[in-house]
């Protein structure tokens, strides 16, 4: 361990990659060091995917030999070779023997982990400073300035505002195409015929950095789920840059018209495979955003394709990451409506009769990765209608997917997908029947359950749990003015169907307790 005094050591985080990042502002190789770790700690906090696990390490490590080549002095632990099982560990070592005046840093993507390196600083007498982070549209600060009066926060206000500021497909002061929203063009299903042709996602195999890295993850996390045989992520800025161009010279035409749509055996369809490279800060958001504007200035994709596009990377990205930062850390144990069921285990396993989950967790569990609808109205909607606990949701999704870093997961989890905050991220539950999965997939064909069936032994579990979540949760939503007529639905049902329809779902709750 180097022995030397420093001004300031400089933290960059698994999810801070990015060379243009505030850290480096004023940065001068004779005084300063970056420090960097891969600790187990950070692999075990949730039992991580081991493709999660080897794309933090990888995309790491190619960072650090950026860094080294370009005369950056850097401090480096690498798995293996040093003792420190947390981050705190490793970093109060390294305070003890390099004496810095301070320690720098952009604000990291997971509150535990800010609180962790605050802890070190205040533990050994040191400021910490938070440099700018410029990844984002909008700072945190501006997040609270625009949220705080207000009655609701709502992701279409902060959208249409970001679109003004920034002229992202605006033409003075009014929409492009005059309007905001392009939905009915948008999210439809395939139907019969299935996806039309589409081109596979650029892959990426895995280099002399990356191979060491998948065996250190097989050596190290040999119980963790998933596997690396897959593996093919973009783990540089330059090959983040080419999925990108990849996805809007290829996918992005169709992306909005199918962003909804679910098929067996095609994991990635019309989707971009670029939130892991964004996450990390491999590609900035305002790149993406550039590169799909001129694909709709060049004429190769349509508007509407576009405005969808736009609005996950402009709108929600960035209402959910102030969501987080303004909420935490009380937010992570929001549990509005009071869900206190254990996960299931073929979570873990994709061991269960139901095509639609066997399909998607068998997919997550093999590379790592499902699009937001498998997250949102599959694997999350089930764990909602079966009224599993909010945090052991939330701690599936941070372990399984590539993509995962909390500030973008657990109000994504939490708000979105189990409305455990009571409608403040999202302003009512995203629930529905068999019936919406058999609508936008051919996951039911097969399945020995059927989707319009909420009753008897060949009823699909996501239906007859539907109803019953109707039917407990009726007092609360029967007059909402967004959820008033779905719940008018339960009309249909006379007192002893509601009877039945509440004793199969509990037999479905025991069943998987």
């Amino acid at each position: 361990m180097p022995e030397a005094v420093v001004r300031r050591l400089i933290v960059v985080l698994g999810d801070q990659l990015n060379r243009d990042s505030g850290v480096f502002d004023d940065f001068d190789p004779a005084q300063d060091r970056v420090w960097m770790a891969e600790v187990a700690g950070e692999a075990r906090h949730v039992w991580s995917h081991k493709a999660r696990i080897a794309l933090f390490l990888s995309a790491m490590r190619h960072f650090r030999e950026t860094l080294i080549a370009e005369g950056v002095p850097t401090i480096y632990h690498q798995l293996g070779n040093h003792p420190f099982a947390t981050l705190s560990d490793a970093l109060s070592a390294d305070l003890v023997a390099l004496k810095p005046s301070a320690i720098l840093m952009a604000r990291a993507g997971e509150f535990r982990l800010q609180e962790a390196v605050a802890r070190c600083a205040t533990d050994h007498g040191l400021p910490l400073y938070l440099a700018p982070d410029r990844h984002f549209i909008m700072s945190t600060g501006d997040f609270a300035l625009w949220a705080r009066n207000r009655n609701m926060l709502r992701s279409e206000h902060l959208y249409r505002l970001l679109r003004r500021r920034t002229g992202i497909l605006m033409v003075g002061t009014e929409p492009r195409g005059g309007r905001w929203n392009y939905d009915a063009e948008n999210r439809h299903a395939f139907g019969r015929q299935g996806p039309p042709p589409v081109r596979p996602p650029a892959r990426f195999p895995p280099d002399a950095i990356t191979r060491d890295v998948l065996r250190d993850v097989e050596t190290h996390f040999p119980s963790h789920p998933g596997h690396t045989v897959d593996f093919d992520w973009p783990v540089t800025p330059t090959q983040a840059k080419s999925a990108l161009t990849d996805f809007v010279d290829h996918r992005l035409a169709q992306f909005g018209r199918y962003q909804d749509a679910l098929w067996t055996r095609n994991p990635y369809l019309f989707h971009a495979r670029l939130s892991p490279a964004l996450n990390l800060k491999l590609l900035a958001p305002s790149g993406v955003l550039a590169a799909a504007m001129e694909s709709l200035d060049a004429g190769n994709a349509p508007l509407a394709a576009v405005e969808g596009f736009v609005r996950q990377i402009l709108g929600w990205r960035e209402f959910i990451r102030g969501i987080y930062w303004t909420q935490m850390p009380a937010y992570q144990d929001h549990n509005a409506l009071e869900a206190r069921n254990r996960l299931p285990d073929f979570y873990w396993t994709a061991d269960t009769d139901m095509a639609c989950l066997r399909e998607v967790i068998g997919q997550t569990l093999r590379y790592g990765y499902a699009h937001h609808i498998q997250r949102l109205m599959v694997t999350g909607l089930f764990a909602l209608l079966l009224g599993v606990e909010p945090r052991q949701v939330h701690e599936w999704f941070l372990a399984v997917y590539v993509d995962a870093v909390e500030w973008v997961e657990l109000p994504n989890t939490l708000g979105m997908s189990q409305y455990a905050d009571g409608g403040l991220v999202a302003s009512k539950p995203y629930v529905a029947s068999g019936r919406y999965i058999q609508r936008m997939s051919n996951y039911c064909d097969g399945c020995r359950f059927k989707p319009d069936q909420a009753i008897g032994p060949t009823a699909c579990p996501f239906t007859t749990l539907y109803w019953d979540f109707l039917i407990g949760h009726r007092a609360r939503f029967a007059h909402h003015p967004r959820t008033a007529l779905q719940w008018r639905s339960l009309e249909r049902f006379d007192e002893p169907t509601r009877v039945a329809i509440g004793r199969q779902a509990e037999e479905l709750r025991t069943h998987l307790a």
